[in-house]
């Protein structure tokens, strides 16, 4: 059976959010903290993981995404105090590493 997810990263500051889907949750962290990606998440910093949805399909996890980017920020700041009130880092317990 396939996994799929949806995730949300933010920087050490909380400031900014970035929302992206993946079906190798734990890989993908990874290669984000490692500034392994180009783009938005290198440039600020986006290493804290914050929120995830995992889904059965990727057309579903897909669609996740496209609505959570369509949100206001409270929304999604909402959405993750619910499941996460403190905004740990859910990778902590994966030992995700750094360079």
């Amino acid at each position: 059976m396939h996994r799929y997810y949806i995730y949300i990263l933010t920087n050490k500051l909380l400031t900014v959010l970035y929302i992206g889907v993946t079906n190798d949750l734990s890989r993908r962290v990874y290669e984000h903290r490692n500034k392994l990606v180009e783009g938005f998440t290198q440039k600020y910093n986006m290493s804290k993981l914050v929120h995830y949805e995992e889904y059965p399909s990727i057309l579903e996890a897909i669609a996740r995404e496209k609505q959570l980017k369509h949100w206001e920020r409270k929304w999604k700041d909402e959405l993750i105090s619910k499941s996460n009130p403190e905004w740990k880092d859910l990778s902590e317990k994966w030992k995700v590493s750094t360079l």
